[in-house]
This record gives C-alpha cells, sequence and structure tokens, in this order.
C-alpha cells in the first residue's frame, strides 16, 4: 500500500487505540498509529453514540479525507501519533523534555515534521540552538 503520508506502524492494530488521546504538539512523533475522523452529531453526522461525537479509525489519509469529505458532520483527519518521547511546552519558550511515552491526536500537516531519533529533542534543547528551534528538528 502505498501514500503520500505515512503508514501505520501496525495495520491489524488500526481501530483498536483507545479514543482518548492526548492533544497539542510536543514537537517530535515516533509511530503513527491510525487517522482518525470525528464525526459531530451536533453538525450533521448520524448520531450513534447518544449524542456524543465519535471517531472512524482509516489505515490511510487518504481513505480518511476521502470519507471525512462525504459526510455531513465530519471533522478534517487527524493522525493518531505514539511520541515514546516528546518536548512539553508549559510557557511560551520554556521547553520540558518528557520520556513518559503518550498517543496524540495531532493535525496530518505535523506529520511533516521528522520522526524523532536520539538526537532530535538534544538537538532542540541545546544551548547554541536556533531563535527558531524546529530547525533543528527539521534537519533530521
Amino acid at each position: 500500500m502505498t501514500s503520500a503520508y505515512p503508514l501505520p506502524v501496525d495495520f491489524d492494530k488500526v481501530g483498536d487505540y483507545p479514543a482518548r488521546a492526548g492533544a497539542g504538539g510536543g514537537y517530535v512523533w515516533d509511530e503513527l498509529l491510525e487517522y482518525r475522523v470525528w464525526m459531530h452529531p451536533e453538525r450533521g453526522a448520524p448520531d450513534e453514540c447518544d449524542g456524543e461525537d465519535y471517531y472512524y479509525p482509516f489505515a490511510t489519509y487518504e481513505e480518511a479525507i476521502e470519507f471525512c469529505q462525504s459526510v455531513e458532520g465530519a471533522e478534517e483527519p487527524l493522525a493518531l501519533v505514539l511520541q515514546r518521547e516528546h518536548l512539553d511546552e508549559p510557557e511560551p519558550g520554556v521547553y520540558r523534555h518528557v520520556t513518559e511515552p503518550r498517543h496524540a491526536e495531532w493535525p496530518v500537516e505535523f506529520l511533516s515534521r521528522p520522526r524523532r531519533t536520539p538526537d532530535t529533542i538534544p538537538n532542540f534543547l541545546a544551548d547554541d540552538a536556533p531563535k527558531n528551534r524546529l530547525e533543528p528538528v527539521s534537519e533530521l
């Protein structure tokens, strides 16, 4: 299977991940788990969960975007990623290296950032990192 976007690390697990996930960037990612299209009954999606929002999982971005464009009440696809380590920014310009893994939902365009390597976060946090701290992330 080919896609213009990353493919899941394990196709057999698409749809098996918990609905609850972190939000926010964390700047780096390790694995793509699935793409999600969240449905909103209050915006016209079929009411399948007693008025609550719900999602459909997809293995490819292309499947997810085709679905969301064909169904009323659907959000643009999000990427569910695994972050084994990530960066927390509790206040602007203050970064903290977090080594606890988490699942996070990201805008798909964040997948243009490269996957984390052993040097990505140390380069990001280095004293000589450029003002645009994403530059060292982008170079890896």
